[in-house]
């Protein structure tokens, strides 16, 4: 493993702001989603694979853990972990940081489906991107999975 496979970076912008003064959680998952298509499109399964072969990949989980707040101005980087792939499924991780200080700020874990538009069903990749992509997940997963990686939401018993 050399790293994240991309890294994409943004800045707070006004209206993510909220009523307590930080950022509302529906921006960390914008920002999240920004990574993301910057990840397909790093992989080749973006908006030019879809455009191309009629394919689209869609998110189908999402877990989503808020560790700190981020401001109004603040320079936020977002680093992409594969985790894994199978003949339908995609399996990543971002973590996003402060850029000025280094800290985590939040984290969130994704399961996406290969998805044949023309039906919008799920479809195998088509052998040449499962290869890619197996071979991606090779060179960029972690050798350990994130701690927060197959978190679930329960009480304490």
């Amino acid at each position: 493993m050399t790293g994240p496979i991309i890294e994409y970076e943004d800045v707070v912008r006004p209206e993510w702001i909220d009523s307590n003064g930080h950022m509302n959680l529906a921006y960390y998952v914008v920002v999240f989603d920004l990574a993301t298509d910057k990840l397909y499109a790093a992989l080749d399964i973006g908006d030019a694979y879809r455009e191309a072969t009629g394919n689209s990949c869609f998110t189908a989980e999402t877990h989503t853990v808020y560790e700190r707040e981020v401001h109004l101005g603040e320079r936020l980087r977002v680093h992409t972990w594969l985790l894994g792939a199978d003949a339908k499924r995609l399996h990543y991780f971002h973590e996003l940081f402060h850029v000025e200080s280094g800290e985590r700020s939040a984290v969130q874990e994704l399961m996406a489906l290969h998805i044949d538009m023309r039906v919008r069903r799920v479809a195998p990749f088509p052998d040449a991107k499962r290869v890619a992509l197996r071979d991606a997940v090779a060179r960029f997963a972690p050798a350990q999975l994130p701690k927060e990686a197959g978190r679930r939401i329960a009480m304490p018993k």
